[in-house]
């Protein structure tokens, strides 16, 4: 058995934002992917998915939802066979490897399941992230489901808020100097931690307020920004938003990129935002002029998402 490829996502903007309803702007990632496989002999990281499958296969058996069920002797008679996923997508990196796992198991064994090649309504879309959260939270305690939806639909997602959400277009990438870039933290952030850290601060009222009147508006102008191919402002509304998060998600920046984080905003030469919960794992980057901007993290290991 050999189930279809599922990609790694970038939520480009809407980290932390979207779970109090702002925008959000999630993209396939290509460069990773996963895979459901079955070994006659499993041994190392095959065997311990193996194992953590097993613990998800219990989770959804016990799972009493209205909105999904699967075909769970299929489901374990194929564990038994050595099923696993195979899978390049780093863990707690923030570029979704859980939500790819949860799309593949959705599409082997939901039954009644939506699929991709049907006219995909607004309701089916919120059904499947219902779905998904309701799966994924099994990883994190708490999910959007937006990794998963991102995963398996393999189109750029377009989040108004919770209730409305689409497929978006985004403009093909041109040959020029500016990117959208993965720098490597090398360190592994954990979702759950993290996002109880924002919940806490989400009780203190200044912080909330900055939530809605600077972090919201700025993550909103850059998506639009970003999908009406405005680069010039992009770039703008960037750089604000990169002081934002500097400002008041400390916590969410792993100590050594504090420097880093501020000399992007001094030289302009790039800036730096989360790259989902954050603590870790990959942290995105905006640069004008990529070249520039490797000259200037040339001690890091950078990934090109996107050319402008």
């Amino acid at each position: 058995m050999k189930g279809p490829l599922f990609y790694a996502k970038i939520l480009l903007f809407g980290e932390y934002g979207i779970i109090k309803d702002s925008k959000g702007l999630a993209i396939p990632y290509n460069s990773y992917r996963g895979a459901l496989k079955t070994s006659d002999n499993l041994e190392g990281v095959a065997k311990k998915s193996n194992e953590s499958l097993q613990k998800f296969y219990t989770y959804l058996a016990s799972l009493n939802s209205e909105l999904v069920a699967f075909d769970l002797n299929e489901f374990k008679a194929d564990l038994a066979k050595g099923m696993f996923f195979d899978s390049s997508i780093p863990q707690g990196y923030g570029v979704g490897s859980s939500g790819a796992l949860v799309a593949s198991i959705y599409d082997k064994y939901a039954l009644d399941k939506i699929t991709v090649l049907e006219n995909l309504t607004r309701d089916k879309l919120l059904k499947l992230k219902a779905i998904f959260s309701q799966m994924e939270s099994f990883f994190h305690g708490k999910s959007s489901g937006l990794d998963p939806l991102n995963s398996y639909l393999s189109l750029p997602i377009l989040i108004n808020s919770k209730e409305n959400i689409e497929p978006a277009g985004i403009p093909s990438q041109k040959e020029g100097k500016g990117a959208v870039f993965l720098l490597d933290s090398e360190q592994i952030g954990e979702t759950e931690p993290m996002v109880n850290i924002f919940m806490n601060k989400m009780k203190n009222e200044g912080f909330r307020k900055m939530l809605s009147e600077e972090f919201a508006l700025h993550t909103d102008a850059c998506i639009d920004d970003f999908l009406n191919g405005n680069v010039k402002s992009l770039f703008t509304n960037v750089k604000k938003l990169s002081k934002v998060v500097l400002k008041n998600f400390k916590p969410m920046i792993p100590d050594a990129f504090h420097n880093v984080w501020e000399k992007g905003i001094s030289t302009n030469d790039y800036y730096l935002k989360l790259c989902g919960s954050g603590g870790g794992g990959y942290i995105l980057g905006f640069t004008e002029d990529f070249s520039k901007a490797q000259q200037s993290l040339k001690d890091y290991k950078l990934e090109l998402v996107y050319r402008f």
